[in-house]
């Protein structure tokens, strides 16, 4: 039921828009006050839970670490793997916002008969996750050609690129084909892998649905159902958006209003969903902190000023008489202790 609910979802904003936009005068309403209201939310949520996240306190040195920290000279450290200054910090960051190294690195582990318990290497879902966050990436740059006049060079070339194949007329981006091929993976895996589909809730299951409904339509609209929409109108719609002036055009079909509208929900539902993992990588202690403790000090930012630090040798002082008879192992001895008091 968990991922038949994200199913009966979106069918349910497809109906609203498509029986809606039908509707006289509410096209603007799905063409213009949504999409305003939608990016209002996005915005406002987005630096809300960035500003909420880099608010909190961070009271120890917590990065993650799977290598060879810094230690003696003749022991050579893993500066990704435990980066010690901001340099190192920097790349291994980059190399994880751009090419999801630690997902590279992912294993899976299964018990077999004995009880034994075995370690493989599994890249499938690295590959997947990078074809459907690029797919989505270049997709998201190629619509730019609609809120900007002219459309940029750099924007021709990459929609060049993305249809080099040239299959068919129009021609097929490979980015259309490469995102459906991600998510029905990313999908597939919350459904056939036991413990993945356990532990997967609601708002597992439906960005992916809601993403591939929002793939489908525009595919539908570039490639099936072009007679249906008129793409001057369209263009200006989102060029009057831009610059606060839309113009709703007379012949502008159902099946955009529910690609737009499914935009809309996407981006009022992004801040508020586990999609923030969009921004919160860049705020994450355990990724963007240096593993240096051990060469400078951390202080507890919650901690009493008046509270001074108390050492081992401290603590022992004045807890040796219970320690002792808890038969806690203590450095001196407490007739030694007293007799040197």
């Amino acid at each position: 039921m968990k991922y038949a609910f994200s199913f009966l979802a979106v069918i349910a904003l497809i109906l609203i828009a498509g029986l809606g936009s039908q509707i006289p005068g509410m096209q603007y309403l799905f063409g213009v006050v949504l999409p305003y209201l939608a990016i209002m939310l996005f915005v406002g949520g987005f630096v809300y839970r960035v500003m909420d996240w880099a608010k909190s306190p961070v009271p120890f040195s917590i990065p993650t670490t799977c290598g060879q920290g810094s230690s003696l000279d003749f022991i050579k450290q893993d500066k990704l793997e435990c980066p010690t200054t901001t340099t190192e910090v920097a790349g291994r960051m980059f190399l994880e916002i751009f090419f999801f190294r630690s997902l590279f690195r992912n294993t899976k582990s299964e018990i077999h008969d004995g009880p034994k318990v075995t370690y493989e290497s599994s890249k499938w879902l690295w590959l997947f996750a990078l074809i459907f966050h690029y797919s989505f990436l270049v997709i998201v740059l190629r619509h730019m050609r609609f809120f900007l006049e002219p459309v940029p060079f750099v924007l021709s070339i990459l929609e060049g690129v993305d249809s080099m194949l040239q299959i068919g007329q129009p021609a097929m981006y490979l980015t259309d084909v490469f995102i459906l091929v991600g998510l029905l993976f990313l999908y597939g895996r919350r459904l056939i892998t036991r413990h993945v589909k356990y532990i997967s809730l609601n708002n597992d299951y439906f960005p992916l649905v809601l993403i591939f409904s929002i793939a489908v339509t525009g595919i539908l609209m570039r490639y099936f159902l072009r007679t249906d929409i008129d793409i001057i109108n369209i263009k200006n719609l989102a060029i009057g958006l831009v610059t606060f002036s839309p113009v709703i055009g007379a012949k502008i079909g159902a099946i955009f209003y529910i690609h737009l509208f499914l935009v809309c929900t996407l981006l009022a539902y992004f801040p508020f969903s586990k999609l923030m993992h969009m921004g919160g990588v860049f705020m994450s202690p355990t990724r963007n902190m240096a593993n240096n403790s051990r060469s400078k000090r951390h202080i507890n930012p919650w901690n009493d000023p008046e509270i001074k630090p108390h050492s081992y040798a401290g603590y022992e002082d004045e807890f040796r008489e219970f320690m002792v008879d808890a038969g806690i192992p203590v450095e001196k001895e407490l007739a030694a202790a007293e007799d040197k008091a």
